[in-house]
């Protein structure tokens, strides 16, 4: 069975980094991989268009790296399908959007753990490629499966430590954008408030012995996360990246062009 990278460093309390894709293309992914700097690759389910080929694909493509793993952030809507069909191709951690409650971060650990004696777990024997190793192996694949919740609604900073109370939450995100929607504060992702929304997120998450993430557009903003004691990252997205570079070298040869 293939080590779970991002397991094997929350196990050893050492530091991750990933980073963020909405492309499927299999070649993308390959290019985080050769180089040799990030631990994972989270694909943007939630935000791009994908079939279930596209998963068997990016599993394949992770799997030509040694000590790299897959992430995959889903949609409320289609979580419980989509995180067994990411499981069988060899996403080997979840993402979880939209939680509010316990009650909701209780079924994203249902949703995961394998159906066993003594276990909260529904996830049965499934087809796909993780299933090469048969029923014993994927017990331990589920099992090992790193599980990250999304804190970007105000119920669910509300219900903060009755969310990271519960078993087998490994990890949580602050999501400044939704999080300021549900306050009426759309768009203001540095207001006072999601500031402290977001501060707060993390001192609780390192109180109560779940793993903070922090989201960076580049590495400069890692002190902010580091000073609050924040060791697992994620860069930004490929589409972020290809924006940036379009707005700014595309106003650049704008200029140059202007005196030609």
């Amino acid at each position: 069975m293939r080590e779970n990278r991002l397991r094997t460093l929350l196990s050893e309390g050492k530091p991750s980094l990933g980073t963020r894709l909405q492309s499927t293309w299999p070649t993308i992914t390959e290019l985080v991989g050769r180089s040799e700097k990030f631990d994972y690759v989270e694909f943007l389910a939630e935000y791009a268009p994908y079939d279930l080929y596209a998963l068997d694909n990016l599993g394949r493509a992770i799997d030509l790296f040694p000590n790299f793993t897959g992430l995959i952030k889903m949609e409320r809507s289609a979580q419980h399908h989509l995180a067994v069909r990411a499981m069988a191709a060899g996403i080997q951690n979840l993402l979880f959007t939209d939680v509010r409650t316990a009650a909701d971060a209780e079924d994203c650990v249902r949703i995961v753990r394998p159906e066993t004696p003594g276990s909260v777990g529904t996830h049965g024997m499934a087809g796909g490629r993780a299933a090469s190793g048969g029923p014993a192996a994927l017990v331990q694949e589920y099992g090992n499966a790193v599980i990250v919740l999304m804190i970007e609604k105000k119920d669910a900073v509300e219900n903060l430590e009755a969310i990271l109370a519960v078993p087998g939450i490994d990890m949580v995100q602050f999501g400044p954008s939704d999080y300021s929607m549900s306050i009426g504060q759309a768009g203001q992702r540095a207001s006072a408030q999601i500031v402290e929304a977001r501060e707060h997120t993390i001192k609780t998450a390192l109180k109560l012995g779940v793993q903070p993430r922090g989201e960076l557009t580049d590495a400069s903003e890692a002190e902010y996360y580091l000073k609050l004691g924040v060791k697992h990252f994620c860069m930004a997205a490929d589409t972020t990246v290809l924006s940036r570079y379009y707005a700014a070298q595309g106003a650049a040869m704008r200029e140059a062009l202007g005196g030609a």
